[in-house]
């Protein structure tokens, strides 16, 4: 028999919105949930290391899904006639929908890129739904540094000039296995979905302006940052933590903005610590159902 790893795969319907898709999630582990958010232009494969780690799998049992039009999930029917666009509304409703349709009592929710973006939007707007948010590489408030009509344009290939783009924000140190393994989910995306979804991360989502009223005493909040992220930098995540009275910030040296994936060793050494202390901490009285 071959040497299956531990990650259960399934699909099913969700209704977002009025809108209904055949999305499929993974999962391995028992204990806590934690619910695992993938960046823009991927999908949830990004996490099996962590689903392969007994040391978080004996405490947690790690969801992870791939969004509507990303991954192995299908786009609602009649997707061909329109033009894909995340939005923070949508996105929110997205992530609670998810929660609600599998049951989550107090779950920790993590999402790194415009996944940990989100989380800080939930934070704030859901804090009794969820046991603790972990922002990887997310901000509440970012800048665009290149033109993002280049990802969809009948001339180039989608995937491939995703993957150049975010090529650059990959670590020097980080494994070349894992570097490549990063970039090919990229070059696997749906043709413009990588574009749709950065109008959430460099546009829609921005919330500056309120995430100071954040209460880490309702929803713990951290916040981790790779070294050599040069979209969502240490900087910008710092400044965040900042705004955000209790908070806990590390920025992760020798890391990009892929720590999940790009380097799974060197992000255990991080995130371990963290989930640790989260077990720790007290259960809310609310839930997601």
């Amino acid at each position: 028999m071959p040497d299956f790893e531990p990650i259960t795969g399934r699909y099913f319907a969700l209704t977002v919105a009025g809108e209904t898709s055949r999305v499929y999630v993974e999962e391995a582990g028992s204990g806590i949930p934690m619910i695992c958010l993938h960046t823009a232009g991927s999908d949830g494969r990004q996490f099996r290391h962590l689903m392969c780690d007994p040391a978080v799998t004996d405490h947690y049992r790690v969801i992870a899904f791939d969004m509507p039009w990303h991954g192995k999930s299908n786009p609602p029917v009649g997707w061909q006639d329109r033009e894909y666009q995340l939005t923070t509304e949508l996105y929110k409703q997205t992530a609670t929908a998810f929660c609600q349709a599998m049951e989550l009592e107090n779950p920790v929710i993590m999402g790194c890129s415009m996944g940990g973006r989100i989380v800080l939007h939930l934070a704030l707007e859901q804090p009794e739904d969820f046991r603790a948010v972990i922002a990887l590489e997310g901000a509440d408030r970012l800048e665009a540094y290149y033109d993002t009509e280049w990802l969809h344009r009948p001339d180039i290939h989608g995937g491939e000039i995703s993957a150049a783009f975010v090529s650059g924000q990959v670590a020097p140190q980080s494994p070349n296995e894992f570097r490549h393994e990063t970039l090919w989910h990229y070059m696997q995306g749906g043709p413009g979905i990588f574009k749709g979804d950065l109008y959430f991360y460099w546009i829609d989502g921005h919330f500056d302006d309120r995430s100071g009223q954040i209460d880490t005493s309702r929803c713990p909040v951290y916040l981790l940052a790779g070294e050599y992220d040069c979209s969502c930098t240490p900087e910008r995540v710092e400044a965040t933590a900042s705004r955000i009275r209790g908070s806990k910030s590390v920025v992760m040296e020798g890391m990009g903005h892929f720590p999940m994936s790009e380097n799974p060793v060197l992000f255990r050494e991080h995130i371990l610590p963290i989930l640790d202390e989260i077990r720790g901490q007290p259960i809310s009285e609310s839930n997601c159902q």
